[in-house]
């Protein structure tokens, strides 16, 4: 085995390959300027879509294309809170029916929490003693 191995070769080095008969593709470059002044380029495909932001490879900042390429302004949709989900489903009319009915279910110790229930109980027979 040690007589089939490919010496002088480093592992991961250097491609054998040849690029000869290989036809890139074209390219462009693309400026950018970061806020701190750093300017740079990237080269990117004639066929790409060219992106109106870049990060800056020194600082890390958000780069403008010096192309005169604009952002795309994305519209943002408002925030859906409980209440708007909420009136989707049911009415106000409906809402304040069922908000009295566990009020009064509530109130009168068929639902909530053992420990109310308990202690009203309690009292009660406390003051009839």
């Amino acid at each position: 085995m040690a007589e089939r191995t490919l010496r002088g070769a480093r592992l991961g080095g250097q491609s054998f390959e040849d690029e000869r008969g290989i036809e890139f593709a074209a390219r462009q470059q693309v400026g950018y300027l970061c806020p701190h002044g750093h300017g740079f380029e990237i080269t990117m495909s004639i066929e790409a879509d060219v992106p109106a932001v870049w990060e800056c490879p020194r600082c890390g900042a958000e780069a403008e294309s010096t192309a005169g390429i604009e952002r795309e302004q994305k519209t943002e949709k408002p925030q859906r809170t409980h209440w708007d989900m909420l009136l989707e489903r049911r009415s106000e009319k409906e809402l304040e029916e069922i908000l009295t009915e566990r009020l009064e279910l509530l109130r009168g110790g068929e639902i909530g929490p053992a420990h109310l229930h308990r202690s009203r109980s309690g009292k009660r027979k406390a003051a009839n003693a």
